[in-house]
């Protein structure tokens, strides 16, 4: 599933989610590498069907709260619209 997210850090702010139940990254093994490549490609056709593939988008796994991790659910952030910088 992909929607927008409800507390966005970037013009467009994507959240992509199984819609099979997955803790966090840290939680997962080897079983889960197709489900992962599926969360990826995902984000890429969300982010030709919205047009921000040519000028670049990031992709973001948060695993933990020290990472910014708000919910116990495996999901991708797709965020594009601007020039980005990597912050702490």
């Amino acid at each position: 599933m992909v929607f927008k997210d409800i507390n966005p850090k970037a013009p467009v702010h994507l959240i992509i989610i199984p819609k099979t139940h997955l803790g966090p990254v840290s939680a997962l093994g080897g079983e889960n590498k197709n489900l992962l490549g599926g969360l990826i490609l995902k984000a890429k056709e969300a982010a030709v069907n919205i047009g921000v593939s040519e000028n670049g988008y990031r992709l973001i796994f948060n695993v933990g709260r020290d990472a910014g991790m708000e919910i116990d659910h495996l999901h991708l952030h797709l965020l594009a619209g601007k020039m980005m910088k990597f912050e702490f």
